[in-house]
């Protein structure tokens, strides 16, 4: 396995540096040429401090923690709404897989900036919903809008027969789902629901409209008080690459646990 995996993992370390060496020399020539001056010492404050001894989060990690939270929990929604999305469009009657369809038309057809909009401005004062209910039920409605037709298509790319096998079997309908098709439908979707959620930490930079306080939202404040605007953005840019890297190597890694024979691939 570890024949097979260290060209690729060479190579994919060789283009981590050079395109780390470009791009660093492009923003190096470029800020040469407007005659910028880099300050990266005064960034470290903003990500935190050490004083006697006890260590305190700037805001631009507070921002961060706040970003996990407003992911963690639309992660949450996002699956509910997909298994809801998903139920109905396999239902045998018209009616479910109709209102299925009319939402997935009505939410990937929109821009989610106005969705979010609509909730917090409109909806959000009618039902009483803070600004981080709205942010969460927004980024749940949209993205699980996507995540149903990834189990739609799990669920259909496994065989009907296994239902037959397992009815034949004696097998209740509850216990062919959980000890037959939701370890397998759990194999095929991993990769594009983790697409999914890397894709959902990305989206969830636009609640920093709405007056919370996220890591977009702490970087945009920091650069009108500081003015540090590329010192400022690179590091917010970095702390979301970090953190959608890390899941990805965490996807792999249960990919991997999940599907032994695939392991050296």
């Amino acid at each position: 396995m570890a024949r097979l995996n260290s060209p690729r993992l060479l190579g994919w370390l060789s283009g981590t540096v050079v395109l780390s060496a470009l791009l660093g020399w492009a923003l190096y020539s470029g800020a040469r040429q407007m005659g910028y001056e880099w300050q990266w010492p005064r960034v470290l404050p903003f990500l935190g401090e050490w004083d006697e001894g006890s260590f305190y989060a700037g805001p631009l990690l507070n921002g961060l923690l706040v970003t996990l939270q407003v992911a963690l929990l639309s992660l949450l929604g996002t699956l509910a709404v997909g298994v809801c999305v998903v139920s109905l469009r396999l239902l045998p009657s018209r009616l479910g897989p109709g209102i299925a369809i009319a939402y997935l038309a009505l939410v990937r057809t929109t821009p989610q900036l106005v969705q979010l909009y609509i909730l917090y401005f409109l909806l959000g004062p009618m039902l009483g919903l803070a600004p981080l209910a709205c942010a969460v039920l927004s980024l749940s409605l949209y993205q699980g809008a996507f995540t149903a037709e990834v189990l739609r298509a799990g669920v259909q790319a496994i065989p009907k027969g296994q239902w037959e096998a397992a009815h034949s079997l004696g097998l209740s309908r509850a216990v062919t789902l959980r000890k037959v098709i939701l370890p397998q439908l759990v194999r095929i979707t991993l990769p594009p629901l983790t697409n999914e959620l890397v894709s959902l930490i990305k989206h969830s930079a636009l609640v920093s409209v709405i007056a919370i306080f996220d890591l977009t939202n702490e970087g945009r404040t920091l650069v009108a008080d500081t003015f540090l605007t590329f010192e400022v953005w690179f590091t917010v840019a970095a702390l979301y690459l970090l953190l959608t890297l890390t899941l990805s190597a965490c996807s792999r890694a249960l990919a991997r646990h999940l599907n032994p024979d695939q392991q050296g691939r």
